[in-house]
């Protein structure tokens, strides 16, 4: 048995309040409900990975990830962590899609082979900690008032940029964006997400114009994702760069939306790709096509975005983050992992690995199965 064998595999349901409703145009999210994976190898390595899956957007929930999870755990036992091909690929041979889960188990067997290889993940990777990590921060759906308040505070914390979910009728997002420009000036970096719920082509276009005098940086996925043949006619007819989430999975799809052109920006996610595997290769297409890419997540913790905060070191036109989410967190079960800093400041570990684990006590009193 080589020493990189993996010899056991815990999966683990991270539950956690947030400190109130995190709300999109797809709905309000109240509590964190992730699952863990941790893999330990025979000479003791061990790698740790997180998904937040989104009923909603990638089809998964905390139960799916955890019975897939089962699933997967028989079959990388005894297998070399190292091989990370055969791993990944005997994943996709296992289940098609559920890219969340999957994405939890690419994080933990990069996790070991980086930590065999003595290196950080992101160099590991291929990236160089050579570039300075913000992140935004992000104001929930909700009524004008409220969103201008949040938009003040965030503006006074200190975040370099502020993010908006939209989503709903032309003049109430409208009049969302008026009153949050009203409470931090003309000139604070402003972006906006609908998550889809402009929905339609003509609907959007007609949103997009109506805010082009607000000075806003990028939107996030206008219409819905199974519209993205349309989605080059809302770029052509909008004012502000559009920026593709849902619709782009994984590098398929960023191939399409490059062909059509679709879109100006990649928004990557780890839970959507898979993984690193191929969140790289959405990164390389991007790049090579002259886009702006975001790193951005779900509900991770600072485990997992620990793990977005490694992936946007790799590639030089990863220009944004969206990480904030684990500052909604009511508690925090990571030790180690990326450090939140004045103004936005990410700290990205520099200890071979990921550089995260989860705490012992909160794994010890999670709902798990140990393989």
């Amino acid at each position: 048995m080589s020493g990189t064998t993996i010899q056991s595999i815990g999966i683990y349901k991270l539950l956690v309040p947030l400190h109130e409703p995190f709300v999109i145009s797809l709905g309000p999210i109240c509590h964190v409900q992730n699952v863990v994976v941790r893999l330990r190898t025979a000479d003791g390595c061990t790698g740790f990975g997180e998904c937040s899956p989104f009923l909603t957007i990638n089809g998964e929930s905390i139960d799916t990830c955890f019975a897939v999870a089962q699933y997967f755990a028989p079959a990388l036992k005894g297998r070399d962590a190292l091989d990370l091909p055969g791993c990944l690929a005997e994943l996709d041979r296992i289940i098609y899609g559920n890219t969340s889960i999957k994405s939890a188990f690419d994080i933990a067997l990069h996790d070991i082979a980086a930590q065999q290889a003595g290196l950080p993940l992101y160099q590991f990777l291929g990236g160089q900690n050579d570039k300075v990590l913000h992140t935004d921060m992000t104001v929930s759906l909700g009524p004008p008032d409220k969103m201008r308040a949040d938009a003040v505070r965030f503006q006074q914390q200190g975040f370099p940029a502020i993010k908006v979910k939209l989503g709903g009728a032309l003049v109430d997002d409208v009049a969302r964006i008026r009153a949050i420009r009203e409470g931090i000036g003309p000139a604070h970096p402003l972006r906006i997400d609908a998550n889809q719920g402009w929905q339609t082509a003509d609907a959007a276009i007609a949103v997009l114009q109506a805010l082009a005098e607000f000075n806003i940086e990028h939107c996030e996925e206008p219409i819905l994702r199974h519209r993205f043949m349309e989605l080059s006619r809302v770029s052509a007819a909008s004012p502000i760069p559009i920026m593709a989430d849902e619709s782009c999975g994984d590098e398929h799809d960023a191939e399409r939306l490059i062909a059509l052109r679709a879109c100006q920006q990649f928004n990557i996610k780890l839970g959507k790709s898979s993984g690193f595997h191929r969140a790289q290769k959405i990164a390389r297409l991007g790049e090579a096509a002259g886009f702006t890419l975001q790193v951005g997540g779900f509900l991770e913790s600072r485990l997992g975005m620990t793990a977005a905060a490694h992936l946007a070191l790799t590639n030089a036109a990863i220009r944004h983050c969206d990480l904030d989410t684990p500052l909604l967190f009511t508690e925090d079960p990571v030790v180690g992992g990326i450090q939140y800093r004045p103004g936005g400041v990410i700290e990205v570990p520099t200890a071979p690995g990921l550089g995260a684990t989860i705490d012992e006590a909160w794994l010890r009193r999670a709902e798990q199965v140990v393989v």
